[in-house]
């Protein structure tokens, strides 16, 4: 009844790349093997670049430590992991990005032996007179309130004679008193010694918080607000 040419024939099946050049060809073997290399690859730059960022934080910013020792009873305790502050005190010529302050908890390098690092607070800053009397420590005469000792930690009352704090020198001490190796027994810390501020207890896990600094009521025109003052302008 109806008589086609062959060449008025459409032909269906396959079809070539040539006959639209829309179309894409895609070889699933192949274009999962490289999707799968080619996130690998991703991974594998994310994963350097987390590295690198928490080695500059470590090198730069912030650096943990291991308390080791009781000399901080009872603010710190043995085996427990802190995170230092090490831009706190950061000093470029003119810019300075803070100062350290009277109950700082510090970490510094040993001045006998710089190979080894210890906490401590800052008990007396450059200029002043620092004096332990039964125990009690005097500033300028002044006696300083502590209110973060605890009197099990503190039986000895020892005490020592009158000592001046150089220039870009602190006088340190443990919060354990009985139980301390200080400025009492080996003398100052020098500014250049100390790196970095302790603030943050991230293990053990029942004690995760920020390290309390010490309130101090002392007159007003001790050398301590007159260094203050200094260091601000």
């Amino acid at each position: 009844m109806f008589d086609f040419q062959k060449k008025n024939q459409f032909g269906f099946g396959t079809h070539a790349p040539e006959d639209d050049r829309d179309i894409e060809v895609c070889r699933m073997k192949t274009e999962s093997r490289q999707g799968l290399w080619s996130e690998s690859l991703k991974l594998l730059r994310d994963i350097v670049l987390i590295i690198a960022v928490f080695l500059l934080l470590g090198v730069f910013v912030a650096q943990p430590v291991v308390v080791e020792g009781t000399s901080m009873l009872p603010q710190l305790h043995d085996g427990e992991r802190l995170l230092v502050n090490k831009l706190v005190y950061y000093k470029f010529k003119s810019v300075s990005w803070g100062h350290i302050e009277r109950g700082d908890v510090i970490v510094f390098w040993y001045p006998k032996d710089p190979e080894k690092s210890y906490v401590k607070r800052v008990i007396g800053l450059p200029g002043e007179m620092v004096e332990v009397s039964d125990g009690k420590v005097l500033i300028n005469g002044t006696e300083l309130s502590e209110a973060y000792l605890e009197a099990e930690h503190n039986q000895s009352l020892p005490s020592f004679p009158p000592k001046r704090v150089d220039e870009h020198f602190y006088f340190v001490m443990g919060d354990n008193r009985d139980n301390s190796s200080d400025s009492r027994y080996w003398g100052l810390v020098p500014e250049k010694y100390i790196y970095g501020k302790a603030f943050f207890r991230y293990w053990n896990p029942s004690s995760i918080g920020f390290i309390s600094h010490g309130k101090y009521n002392l007159p007003e025109n001790s050398p301590t607000d007159k260094h203050l003052a200094e260091s601000e302008e």
